[in-house]
């Protein structure tokens, strides 16, 4: 039996500009056949998951799945969860058949799809709201996305930056005057004064900020020191971490649908069990960052912020995955609208309706419940206390 963790050294890229800005395709609400109809097929016991980053506590719910043993529970003996920082593009993986399930931001995807013609299926929204911000300084005068016009605006790029023009978009602004400015996976851009408004996650890189000494008062940076605006709370939010499927293999291979299936009570069962005990699935996603090539950053207190942070964003009330139609049509208005500061689209069609199923996760979910499973609810979270570096 193998449980491994791939190693690989990681730049910082999850989706080619250009294709993105010329891209996507996925689909509206509908979804697809689970597999098939005979039952006769040998079960997959080898499964390799792509993620979309470092290993850190975005990704909890699959490093637990893997130490708890929940993937061999559901006849999963060899798994291998592969790490990316920018030199594994997900959905590509996926579509090239070297991963058999990947974890993407939708709207990236999307654009990925309509640029290639490939099909991919979102079979869980494992993230229900987007955990994008924008920080500014306190007294830039930046307090919503309406005083975006004519700034420096970071962002990391490669896909990043469609909610910025998306929310522009909702608001009539003018994209075009924007100066966007890419920033390194820190918060360095702002610290630097290299930026207006720097983008930041709420589970990284927010804590990124407050985890940093400011020079004039000696201590740890303050919420009250920056101006934060939250894409959750505009138009411009879009779905984020999904997990995706090879559109074809469910429809016309048995095995992979069943595993498909297989797969994702695992996964839940890793996020139940990251949602009940934050604390313990820090510090499994910790150990696996830590015994990992590339990881940043890999503190135990940050990782403890951003278990917390990320369950905020899965366990908002409703069941585990289920994609929610008016978050995709959301996600799709605002990829439709959106345009970048060079004029380029991110998509010029709606996605195929086979772009998500919520077939595979509720057969899932139904599943786990007559096991005793609580696959839904919301998430009580806990208090973290920020140190110097998240150490």
């Amino acid at each position: 039996m193998r449980h491994s963790i791939r190693r690989g050294l990681v730049a910082a890229s999850l989706v080619s500009a250009t294709a993105l800005a010329l891209a996507a395709c996925a689909g509206s609400g509908s979804s697809s056949d689970s597999g098939g109809d005979s039952d006769d097929f040998d079960p997959l016991t080898s499964i390799r998951l792509q993620l979309q980053w470092l290993p850190q506590a975005q990704f909890a719910g699959y490093y637990v799945a893997l130490d708890q043993g929940y993937f061999k529970e559901e006849g999963f003996d060899d798994v291998e969860i592969v790490p990316s920082g920018g030199d594994i593009i997900p959905q590509d993986a996926l579509v090239g058949g070297d991963v058999d399930f990947a974890v993407a931001w939708v709207p990236k995807v999307l654009g990925t799809l309509e640029a290639t013609g490939a099909e991919l299926t979102d079979i869980a929204q494992v993230f229900q709201d987007s955990g994008t911000l924008q920080v500014a300084w306190a007294d830039s005068g930046i307090e919503s996305v309406a005083d975006f016009e004519g700034k420096r605006i970071g962002s990391w790029g490669f896909g990043n930056e469609w909610e910025i023009f998306a929310a522009m978009a909702d608001e009539g602004l003018d994209s075009s005057t924007v100066s966007i400015t890419t920033q390194d996976f820190s918060m360095n851009a702002l610290l630097d004064g290299d930026v207006d408004a720097a983008q930041a996650m709420t589970y990284n890189e927010w804590a990124q900020l407050l985890e940093t000494v400011d020079p004039e008062t000696g201590q740890l940076y303050q919420p009250d020191d920056f101006n934060v605006i939250s894409y959750a709370d505009t138009s411009g939010a879009m779905l984020q971490d999904a997990l995706w499927a090879d559109t074809e293999r469910l429809e016309n291979d048995p095995a992979y649908a069943d595993a498909a299936v297989r797969f994702l009570k695992a996964v839940v069962k890793g996020w139940v069990f990251a949602r009940d005990n934050p604390e313990e699935a820090a510090s499994i996603t910790y150990d696996a960052a830590i015994n990992a090539e590339a990881a940043f950053p890999v503190g135990p207190v940050h990782q403890l912020w951003q278990m917390n942070e990320v369950n905020k964003l899965i366990w908002t009330g409703g069941d585990f995955g289920v994609v929610d139609a008016d978050a995709w049509d959301q996600t799709v208005a605002g990829a439709l609208k959106a345009k970048n500061q060079d004029g380029l689209e991110l998509i010029t069609q709606e996605p195929a309706e086979s772009a998500y199923s919520n077939d595979y996760i509720e057969e899932a979910l139904a599943a786990l419940e007559e096991d005793g499973v609580e696959v839904s609810g919301t998430y009580t979270p806990i208090e973290v206390t920020l140190t110097e570096g998240g150490k």
